[in-house]
C-alpha cells in the first residue's frame, strides 16, 4: 500500500529545462555557468555555489529570477495527476534540484504537502549572494530527503512512490518502492525503474500508480 508520492520537477511537472541553466541565460552569464557546472556539479557543489551565485551573480537585479520562476510552462496532465493522486490519498512531495520558489508555485497551484528544493537567496530586490542547497546535485540528497520524509511521516520507504527523469534520481529509485522514469534520457535511470513512460503528458503516469 503506497502512501506517499514524491515528483522531481524539471522535466516531470514542468517542460524539459534545467532551471539553473536557464537562470543563466537571464543573468547573461551562460558560457561561464555552463563551464563551471560541468566542472563542479558532482565533484563540489561548494564551489560550483562560490563560483556562480557569490561570485557570478551576487548584486544582479532579482526580477530576471522571478520572471523565470512564474514563466515556466506546465506539462499536460500535471492537474489531472494531482487530483488523482489525492483522491487516492496520497501524501505528496515535491524532491527537486530546482528552485524553492518554482516549488512554492507548484504548492500553490496544486496544494502539496512537501516541498524541499534549492533556495536562492533575495534580499532588496538583488541576489545576495547566500544559497540554501538541502538537495545539491541531488545524486545523494534526494534519497536521503525521501528517507528522512518516510520516517517523519511514519511510513517505510518502500511505501512512497517517486517520479522523475534524470541521473540524479537513480538512488532515490533504488530507495522507494515504486519508480517511474518519466520522458528519460538517461539509461542509468531507466535500468533502475520501475515502469518508463516516454510521454510529454504527466497524466500518462496514472495507469501505473495504485488503483
Amino acid at each position: 500500500m503506497y502512501k506517499l508520492i514524491c515528483f522531481d520537477m524539471d522535466g516531470v511537472i514542468f517542460k524539459d529545462i534545467s532551471f539553473w541553466m536557464e537562470l543563466h541565460k537571464k543573468f547573461g552569464t551562460l558560457e561561464q555557468g555552463k563551464i563551471l557546472t560541468k566542472k563542479y556539479l558532482h565533484t563540489n557543489y561548494n564551489k560550483l555555489v562560490e563560483e556562480v551565485v557569490v561570485k557570478l551573480w551576487k548584486g544582479k537585479d532579482a526580477k530576471p529570477y522571478y520572471d523565470l520562476v512564474n514563466s515556466l510552462e506546465y506539462l499536460p496532465g500535471v492537474k489531472k495527476t494531482f487530483d488523482y493522486v489525492k483522491k487516492k490519498g496520497l501524501i505528496t512531495a515535491i524532491v527537486s534540484a530546482s528552485s524553492i520558489d518554482v516549488a512554492r508555485r507548484v504548492q500553490k497551484d496544486f496544494g502539496i504537502d512537501h516541498i524541499f528544493a534549492n533556495e536562492l537567496i533575495i534580499k532588496d530586490g538583488k541576489v545576495s549572494g547566500e544559497f540554501v542547497w538541502p538537495i545539491g546535485s541531488g545524486k545523494e540528497e534526494k534519497s536521503k530527503i525521501i528517507k528522512d520524509l518516510c520516517n517523519d511521516l511514519g511510513i517505510s520507504t518502500k511505501e512512497c512512490i517517486y517520479i522523475g527523469d534524470d541521473d540524479i534520481d537513480v538512488k532515490a529509485f533504488k530507495e522507494v518502492g515504486l519508480s517511474i522514469a518519466f520522458n528519460s534520457k538517461s539509461d542509468e535511470l531507466k535500468k533502475v525503474a520501475t515502469h518508463i513512460i516516454n510521454s510529454n503528458n504527466l497524466s500518462d503516469i496514472i495507469n501505473y500508480l495504485p488503483k
